[in-house]
């Protein structure tokens, strides 16, 4: 007793008892949807010269049969004068059973197919996005890499804003000042600027990995002379004021190289991470996107084309994400360190607890401040609320109330007068 698994690699070896007694008899209490499947099955009896017989039992009232005309069948076997749990022995029953499943293979191959053409479509984004994270981690080009991002953020901050625009980008994404003033970028040639502002670009972004490597180094050189044979890794912080990352670095290597491989490693972590976040991000946007394609059958389009387009927005969007992040922590990295100045003012253990209460002080005097303000304001309120009205003579009922709140004297003060 089996299910559909066993009817694939599955090898009964035959005692000579089971030969002479006519072999393995394979019984099956339905048909499966697809035929391969029930060839299979009959392929365990046998095999290699054996003997073996195999039968299979279909119920007008099997899924399949349900599906594709068991009530025109089971009208034929009432006039034919069969009767409920006689066993029938038809080829029309027979050719009916092997329609209905070629139906269903015709169906589940149109299924199959259709899931291949949205998967070719993420796959030739996989592909792209796949080498990328190759270069990233294997270290080939990941200088070009750089390269072709930054110029890529110059590019488009310049084709795409005026100059206030343009100077905003700069600051944003790389981190630097517009190296033009407003009436070159209005009046000079396109392709000069960008490729004086991707050498501006350039140097600012040489500039902050070898400031990485000079504060790095001292560091690196102090506790590998010291301690060198206690360890083998060590981390080294870097941040782009909003987040910090760990660094993991071979000690040996960081002091043979003088901190060169701080600077390879970093840009090999901000490129592996980012890359893979904005494509998980782009990947669940694009399954959300392929169930609600679907309903585009019902305005007569073609839901697979609308998906092509629609995940090459997707895309674009991706690459501009992943960009001006790339380039915006790039820019910005640096290791942080603390001002000799701070550290001294908090050196004491008494300084701190003395600090939080002076500033636990401060903070209870202003709160007592504002306290008394709103009390105060809350009397005064109250005692204007309370203040009678006086008025030479008494208003008529719907003369405007002297109190000023714009309603008649009989909706207001003068309620309930008579």
């Amino acid at each position: 007793i089996a299910t559909n698994m066993a009817g694939r690699g599955t090898d009964i070896k035959l005692s000579p008892e089971v030969k002479e007694a006519g072999g393995l008899a394979i019984i099956g209490t339905t048909r499966h949807e697809s035929r391969r499947v029930d060839r299979q099955l009959r392929g365990r009896a046998g095999r290699q010269g054996d003997p073996g017989s195999s039968v299979f039992y279909v119920s007008l009232e099997d899924d399949l049969m349900r599906k594709f005309g068991s009530e025109r069948i089971a009208k034929v076997m009432d006039r034919l004068g069969f009767e409920d749990g006689e066993r029938i022995e038809s080829s029309m029953i027979s050719k009916s059973i092997e329609r209905a499943q070629k139906k269903v293979e015709e169906n589940n191959f149109g299924i199959r197919k259709h899931l291949l053409e949205y998967d070719d479509v993420m796959n030739k984004q996989r592909t792209v996005i796949y080498e990328k994270r190759r270069h990233a981690l294997m270290g080939e080009r990941i200088g070009m890499d750089i390269s072709n991002v930054i110029w890529d953020r110059v590019v488009n901050i310049i084709e795409n804003n005026d100059y206030q625009g343009a100077k905003e980008g700069f600051f944003e994404v790389l981190s630097m000042e517009i190296p033009f003033n407003e009436d070159e970028f209005e009046n000079g040639d396109r392709p000069a600027l960008e490729e004086r502002a991707f050498q501006s670009a350039m140097a600012s972004f040489k500039r902050k990995t070898d400031r990485i490597q000079a504060d790095a180094y001292p560091v690196i050189k102090d506790v590998y002379e010291n301690q060198g044979d206690t360890y083998q890794f060590i981390l080294v912080p870097i941040t782009d004021g909003r987040k910090v990352i760990q660094l993991r670095i071979n000690l040996k290597e960081a002091y043979d190289t003088e901190g060169k491989n701080i600077v390879r490693e970093f840009e090999k972590f901000v490129m592996l991470s980012i890359i893979d976040d904005c494509w998980k991000e782009n990947l669940r946007q694009l399954d959300e996107l392929r169930h609600s394609v679907q309903n585009a059958s019902y305005e007569q389009k073609d839901p697979l084309l609308i998906f092509k387009l629609e995940s090459a927005k997707l895309w674009d969007s991706m690459i501009d994400d992943m960009n001006n992040r790339i380039s915006s922590f790039l820019m910005r990295g640096q290791i942080p360190i603390q001002v000799q100045q701070q550290v001294q003012e908090v050196g004491e253990e008494e300084r701190p607890a003395q600090r939080y209460n002076e500033q636990k002080d401060d903070y209870d005097e202003v709160r007592r401040a504002q306290q008394q303000a709103a009390n105060q304001d809350t009397r005064e309120q109250a005692q204007q609320r309370h203040q009678p009205i006086v008025h030479d003579k008494m208003p008529r009922p719907n003369d405007p109330c002297p109190c000023g709140s714009g309603k008649k004297f009989k909706n207001c003060h003068g309620k309930g007068l008579r």
